[in-house]
């Protein structure tokens, strides 16, 4: 069967982990949007305070399934 497929861009954050911020924005994203079937990681990048990582941030695109008729 052959689908057709949008993609859009979402930003997560984690205080905690790069895969945190992955998950943060899956979550989120998947309470507005249907038919998520896939992600890429396309930027990753964090914050700085004092010397340590303050803050993870990913940019994600999203792969979602456009219904059929």
């Amino acid at each position: 069967m052959s689908n057709v497929y949008a993609v859009t861009k979402v930003v997560g954050t984690s205080k905690k982990s790069i895969e945190g911020a992955v998950e943060n924005a899956i979550e989120t994203a998947s309470k507005s949007l249907r038919n998520l079937d896939w992600f890429e990681v396309v930027e990753t990048r964090g914050f700085i305070e004092d010397g340590k990582v303050a803050w993870y941030q990913v940019a994600v695109e999203l792969g979602f399934r456009y219904d059929k008729p």
